[in-house]
């Protein structure tokens, strides 16, 4: 008896961030921030965490801010400078753009690391996660301007550097040395 509110108590405290989460996405949606909107945002989150269960997720515990100013500071510059090339591709009349659909092997097991790798490479213009293998921790992207195989493995490296820097914002501790044991190596 003991052991299993002890477990409910665990998964409870593992589902508070999803409820604080839940519960500023009502407020904003009614863009209201009274006890009101907070109280029934409370009723709505756990209904719909009741109703639509999923498993808990298993977050790291650890959070560099560097390394999220870091991530931050390259996706904006990584935004910028697609929406200029793919810009450039769309008005040039001589250049035929070729693609490529790339499989790129994810050093992290993590779901939410691949999570936010997808999602962050889908946000860049020009590069869109197609399918992603959870079992392999394989992404398939389709990436434009891949005239050579040069391209594509640049293409690869830029969803690996991605994973990078969110592993090391806030990847967990053996994901963080797998990749800096990768970095080593390869210098």
């Amino acid at each position: 008896m003991a052991e299993s509110r002890a477990r409910l108590r665990k998964v409870f405290l593992h589902q508070i961030p999803m409820l604080v989460w839940l519960i500023f996405l009502w407020m904003l949606l009614w863009g209201s921030f009274s006890w009101l909107t907070v109280l029934t945002g409370v009723i709505v989150a756990v209904l719909v965490t009741r109703v639509f269960y999923l498993p808990p997720l298993a977050l790291s515990g650890r959070f560099n801010p560097w390394w999220a100013l870091v991530f931050v500071a390259h996706f904006i510059f990584d935004l910028f400078r697609a929406s200029v090339e793919v810009a450039w591709i769309a008005i040039d009349p001589r250049t035929v753009p070729s693609s490529s659909v790339v499989a790129v092997q994810l050093r992290s097991r993590s779901d939410l690391i691949m999570t936010l790798v997808s999602i962050t490479i889908s946000l860049v213009p020009g590069s869109l996660v197609v399918e992603a293998d959870r079992l392999r921790g394989v992404l398939y992207v389709h990436v434009l301007a891949t005239d050579t195989l040069d391209d594509v493995e640049e293409a690869r490296a830029i969803v690996l550097g991605v994973e990078r820097r969110i592993v090391r914002a806030l990847g967990s501790r053996e994901d963080y040395d797998l990749i800096e044991r990768e970095e080593a190596a390869k210098k």
